[in-house]
């Protein structure tokens, strides 16, 4: 059994707009997925989708985490069971320091593991040790990126659900964060992201989807999708237009989906 299985479901925005039309998924644990597609393909819904942070979505479909129906639960009940979500714009409060965010993360633990999870995160991302009485909102981008990270890692997830993580970021930095994914992924959380850089995402994901108009048009392992013409053409940056076998004009090869 799947440990996120998402089965047909539909969400609607103002109850007649379809965001997502009977999407399908299935996540195994300790391993990341990774879910392309261009803007408006319904990336971010399927998140606060799984996150409950859509009131009465999805309408049709079930969702259901490691034996829990969680569709249509509210947010603070999904989160408790161990789902995390970092969105786009990073969800920080950025009047608060660097230090003050992530004891926010702390919030509720009453373990004895803090200490080592902080320890972790600082291995992970030295900058933040520098930055601890910093504000947020003064931090770098990548920064910011790290500390929404960090804090979430402080929840300690069972599944970790990121939101375009390299948006914005020089592409130094968006490596630096993704070689962070991988190392948290090997001490075993389960990471669902979206992007749009599929180059970056390929490089780390054990599998991968690709998510058109609310539809999932193809599904492999990030090897399959590395080798696939369409996926090559539309988002590796790869092939393109082709000359006619006239010889006198170019056109663009349909794709398979």
């Amino acid at each position: 059994m799947a440990f996120l299985q998402i089965a047909n479901i539909e969400t609607l925005y103002f109850d007649r707009i379809y965001a997502l039309h009977g999407l399908t998924l299935d996540i195994k644990e300790k391993e990341i997925f990774a879910v392309l597609g261009p803007n408006g393909a319904g990336k971010t819904t399927l998140l606060k989708t799984i996150a409950g942070l859509l009131k009465d979505q999805p309408k049709k479909g079930s969702i259901e985490f490691d034996g829990h129906r969680i569709h249509r639960l509210p947010p603070e009940k999904v989160s408790s069971l161990g789902i995390v979500y970092v969105p786009e714009d990073r969800g920080l409060f950025r009047e608060l320091t660097v230090r003050e965010n992530l004891e926010l993360g702390c919030w509720g633990r009453h373990d004895k593991g803090i200490k080592d999870d902080l320890d972790f995160i600082y291995d992970l991302f030295p900058i933040l040790k520098e930055r601890t009485q910093q504000q947020s909102e003064t931090l770098s981008g990548g920064e910011q990126q790290m500390l929404a990270i960090a804090r979430a890692i402080l929840r300690r997830p069972r599944l970790l659900m990121l939101d375009e993580p390299s948006l914005g970021l020089a592409p130094l930095v968006a490596r630096t964060v993704y070689d962070a994914l991988v190392k948290i992924s090997e001490l075993g959380t389960t990471i669902l992201l979206v992007e749009q850089n599929a180059k970056l995402a390929l490089k780390i994901a054990h599998y991968g989807y690709i998510l058109e108009a609310g539809r999932i048009v193809l599904k492999g392992t990030a090897a399959e999708l590395k080798e696939n013409e369409d996926v090559q053409e539309l988002y590796l940056g790869m092939g393109g237009q082709t000359v006619s076998p006239k010889g006198w004009r170019l056109y663009k090869k349909r794709r398979r989906w």
